[in-house]
């Protein structure tokens, strides 16, 4: 699903991103919900930039990527953590291109997640290539859901993926732990 955000740009750098797990859901301009088998998701974009909300039988997740005020947790390259039941994995990584590259890249992003069933993506007034995408989907049991911002203004385009899945219990683990 595609959306024009009717919102100033709020988030404007790379650099003032921020991740956080387990907040409350936060003002949307534009949501999307989806289920996906017995998990239901709501990808949300924010005027600061996504959340993403997961609600299975074994609990809730909340995945924030935005400008947090007073937040001091910046966007890391990495997180493996233990929510309740299930394990969460996240990575980003900030991308560089010419400004050609990036024109580039945006259009294919853009029109690969639009027409995604479980994709949302918002752009925001001013360029076409400032935007917001979502996708989710799920995979062998687990939920994962990747993210773009992109910062055309610097030629920077943030990519994030997500992985939550079931924790193994330790008991069905081998001595070698495969």
């Amino acid at each position: 699903m595609l959306t024009t955000l009717n919102t100033a740009y709020t988030d404007t750098r790379a650099a003032d991103l921020a991740w956080a797990l387990g907040r409350e859901p936060l003002p949307a301009l534009a949501t999307l919900d989806v289920e996906l088998q017995d998990a239901q998701l709501q990808l949300r974009l924010l005027g600061a930039s996504h959340q993403v909300l997961l609600e299975e039988e074994r609990g809730n997740c909340s995945e924030t990527v935005a400008c947090i005020p007073g937040s001091s947790t910046p966007l890391p390259l990495g997180v493996a953590k233990r929510v309740g039941d299930w394990e969460y994995e996240f990575a980003a990584r900030v991308e560089v291109l010419s400004p050609g590259s990036f024109a580039g890249r945006a259009q294919e992003l853009l029109a690969l997640v639009s027409d995604h069933p479980h994709g949302l993506v918002g752009v925001f007034p001013g360029s076409p290539h400032a935007f917001t995408a979502l996708l989710a989907q799920r995979h062998e049991g687990q939920v994962h859901w990747r993210t773009w911002h992109a910062y055309p203004q610097d030629g920077q385009l943030v990519a994030t993926r997500t992985r939550v899945g079931a924790r193994v219990p330790t008991s069905q683990l081998s001595p070698f732990g495969v």
